[in-house]
């Protein structure tokens, strides 16, 4: 290893000690236990009859929502041939710095406009660093594999501060009701990760139209995705659900039950129906069935009825494919807008619709059939404000989030381009994007390791692979490489296994 890369994978491991070290000194300083929840009071009041600690109430969902941010998303994110340990590794660290992150920057606006107080912690705010953390996968989705783990601190570390921002404008300022958080979390996450990937894409051979023979699946890493899409779609209830209570919490689990179940049936319908060849597509299976959770995360507790969450899945579902199959392909071409993951479509435009369709439902709903819960779901309206003033708040936040989230994106992806050498930055090349051995220590079992000659039908997929990406066609390029046979792929294996037992 030259001095310039030993010097390199210094700056990770600096700036990660570095940055817990501080974590350590700002908890010491900024927090303590909650009284009554973490920390007996003086006077004994979590020992009086019928007190409930909300560890007791919130806990089985809190392990549900933070299952899904260290398998599901991991698990999602491993789809790439050859970036299976950054994706669920670095997913990993990600997800651990986050969570202490986000506990102090949302700790702090929470407070507004107080600020003078110290953080209190309890199960609450475990809960709320999860769901700030999962802002930052998704955006860590839209950027997958053209990443350091030494940018992604930075990326966490300024997402998080423009997250709070934008949190405390919407439900403190504006009172915008999100209770599944579609529009602070999911929209947030994948715009300030379109805008992050625009800019870092303008130095990038993506720029030019130019993709990576890396970029695509194989039929094993493609199942490891679809276990982590399934862990994502059996707890996704619990995530919209979590923040809520009593009959709230009922209505939420429910509709999101049936607005998934509806987007998964709509999904399989669409993604055949939009192929030459009537064939399923697994890229849209692992993402796409998932958007009905996020349709219907900012109306989830709203009595919309379960046929409303029904079709708000199943019009999730159609907006989710269509993305795929159409809108990605024509950003990364014109815009020359890369998104590894393709956020936009599960994230980013089905937060929109939920956006939109709890504007609609305040509007639509009449208010008085929540009876004396209404200041639980509509804390505002029942204060005071009318349901026309709410959905307006609805649509401001919206907007708000948009702005800073793209302008958030964009900003970050200038400090890093500003200081890529500095933050070890992956180079530009086929070499290094998209590839597990830049950055971890890899077995000597991949093809090109091996010396492997390679059966004419998988020469053939590879030429496919090859053109696709000359043309700058990721979408083709993945499907490309998911469609080569099982047969193929195996012989591939086996031709590799030979070649490792007459190296040994």
């Amino acid at each position: 290893m030259s001095r310039e890369d030993f010097v390199s994978r210094k700056k990770f491991s600096l700036l990660a000690l570095f940055l817990q070290a501080l974590f350590i000194l700002l908890f010491g300083l900024f927090t303590e236990y909650k009284i009554n929840e973490a920390r007996p009071s003086a006077t004994n009041d979590s020992e009086a009859a019928g007190f409930v600690n909300g560890v007791d109430a919130l806990y089985p969902m809190f392990m549900d929502v933070h299952s899904m941010m260290f398998l599901g998303f991991g698990f999602l994110m491993a789809f790439l041939s050859r970036y299976g340990y950054s994706s669920i590794g670095l997913n990993f660290l990600l997800g651990a710095f986050i969570l202490q992150w986000a506990t102090l920057s949302l700790g702090f606006f929470h407070q507004y406009p107080d600020f003078n107080k110290n953080i209190q912690i309890d199960l609450t705010n475990l809960l709320t660093a999860d769901f700030a953390a999962a802002a930052v996968m998704i955006t860590f989705g839209a950027v997958l594999g053209k990443v350091s783990s030494t940018q992604l601190l930075v990326i966490g570390l300024m997402e998080i501060i423009f997250f709070s921002v934008n949190e405390m404008i919407g439900v403190k300022i504006f009172k915008a009701v999100d209770i599944g958080g579609s529009i602070f979390v999911h929209t947030f996450g994948a715009y300030f990760g379109l805008g992050l990937s625009r800019m870092l894409s303008t130095t990038t051979r993506h720029a030019r139209k130019v993709g990576s023979s890396k970029e695509g699946a194989i039929y094993h890493s493609d199942l490891f995705a679809m276990l982590g899409a399934i862990i994502l779609w059996l707890y996704w209830p619990s995530f919209n659900g979590s923040p809520a209570s009593g009959d709230q919490r009922h209505r939420v689990v429910i509709n999101t039950y049936y607005s998934l179940s509806a987007c998964v049936v709509v999904t399989f319908a669409f993604s055949a129906l939009f192929s030459k060849e009537g064939k399923i597509d697994m890229v849209h299976v692992q993402n796409a069935t998932l958007a009905g959770g996020v349709a219907v995360g900012s109306t989830a507790d709203f009595l919309i009825e379960p046929w409303g969450a029904m079709f708000l899945g199943s019009l999730a579902g159609l907006i989710s494919v269509s993305g795929y199959v159409y809108l990605q392909p024509f950003l990364q071409k014109r815009l020359h807008l890369h998104d590894t993951c393709g956020v936009h479509n599960l994230h980013g435009m089905p937060g929109v619709l939920a956006a939109l369709g709890s504007a609609v439902a305040v509007k639509v709903i009449d208010t008085s059939k929540y009876g004396n819960t209404l200041g639980k779901v509509l804390p505002a309206v029942g204060d005071g404000r009318s349901a026309s003033s709410q959905a307006g708040y609805q649509i401001a936040a919206l907007v708000v989030t948009l702005v800073i989230a793209l302008a958030g994106g964009a900003f970050t992806g200038l400090v890093l381009r500003f200081w890529g050498g500095a933050l070890d930055a992956v180079k530009d090349d086929e070499e290094n994007m998209f590839d597990d051995a830049v950055h971890w220590h890899v077995g000597a079992d991949t093809l090109e390791q091996s010396n492997v000659t390679l059966p004419a039908p998988v020469n053939a997929s590879l030429a496919a692979a090859s053109s696709a990406a000359a043309d700058g066609d990721g979408i083709k390029l993945r499907r490309t490489l998911t469609e080569m046979s099982e047969t193929d792929a195996e012989q591939a294996m086996r031709a590799a296994d030979r070649a490792r037992e007459s190296a040994i």
